[in-house]
């Protein structure tokens, strides 16, 4: 499994999430990082991937096999 790590700002929003939301995306980001398998595409333009959480959205990157957290949020705000 690789670790996952969060950015400052990315903790806050996660900290700011429902419990039951916080559940489910932590489910599907573990499930990514041991199998690599999920709903993830490349974001045009930049060096980032996203994560699909139903609404919910993980927008992360790999740095030397970690997964590093940039940003987690609701999908009509995640990409502003």
């Amino acid at each position: 499994m690789k670790p996952i790590v969060y950015t400052p700002t990315s903790a806050r929003h996660w900290a700011k999430l429902s419990p039951d939301i916080r559940g489910r995306i932590d489910r599907r980001l573990t499930e990514f990082a041991t199998t690599g398998h999920g709903d993830v595409k490349r974001l045009k333009g930049r060096d980032e991937s996203r994560l699909r959480v139903g609404d919910w959205r993980v927008i992360f990157y790999e740095d030397q096999g970690t997964i590093v957290v940039a940003a987690v949020g609701h999908r009509r705000e995640i990409y502003d």
